[in-house]
């Protein structure tokens, strides 16, 4: 059973996000939360798996939220769902921690496949949002800098960063490879770690910044 915590300031929000998420047997929610300070207040008691997190709200916004939740409890994973696809919350909030960001016209059904798929540890974009993400790894006026560590990974580890580059996940990498699904998983956990990155939406947007630039 996914356990989550509804974060919107909007009351009527919340209950259609409950009913709807409700209606699938693996997801319960357990908690509501009408800002971010009030969400953090209610995470060590409640131990949401995930927070379904809104952007703009008073008291404390979901961008703040977000960043407090990523420091403080790195088992609850917040995915945020919201009407503003501005550039700005978009790279802040997957900068910050959050491991997903979609848009309220989601449909229902994408809506709990993105829920699974963050709680099994991947990472969620809406479409056309995979460009605003990619600013928190090169802003628009910066020079990116190859890091010196990527001389460091082996061919078929760059094999494998070109195609997270291309959005593939492990199997379909593995499928391009001729690799066993383990196998990606190591050679992932090689490059995360040679290139000091949080995870692979990171290596992700960081691999897509300099092989476009190549």
């Amino acid at each position: 059973m996914i356990r989550i915590l509804l974060v919107d300031d909007q009351f009527l929000i919340r209950e259609g996000l409950k009913s709807m998420l409700e209606s699938n047997p693996d997801m319960q929610v357990i908690g509501e939360a009408e800002n971010g300070q009030r969400a953090l207040e209610q995470i060590p008691t409640l131990q949401p798996d995930i927070v379904l997190m809104d952007i703009r709200m008073p008291v404390m916004d979901g961008v703040a939220a977000t960043k407090a939740i990523a420091q403080h409890y790195p088992n609850t994973k917040v995915l945020v769902l919201t009407t503003f696809d501005d550039d700005e919350y978009v790279s802040q909030a997957m900068r910050l921690g959050a491991k997903g960001y979609l848009l309220k016209d989601t449909e229902p059904d994408e809506l709990a496949l993105a829920i699974r798929a963050v709680y099994k540890g991947h990472t969620q974009l809406g479409p056309g949002l995979f460009e605003k993400a990619l600013m928190y790894v090169a802003p628009r006026d910066s020079t990116i800098e190859q890091p010196p560590e990527l001389a460091q990974l082996t061919p078929r580890e760059l094999d494998v960063l070109r195609l997270m580059a291309s959005g593939a996940n492990n199997r379909e990498i593995a499928q391009s490879l001729f690799l066993s699904e383990n196998t990606v998983k190591n050679y992932v956990t090689n490059i995360l770690s040679r290139l000091n990155l949080r995870d692979r939406t990171q290596a992700s947007l960081l691999a897509h910044s300099l092989f476009r630039q190549s």
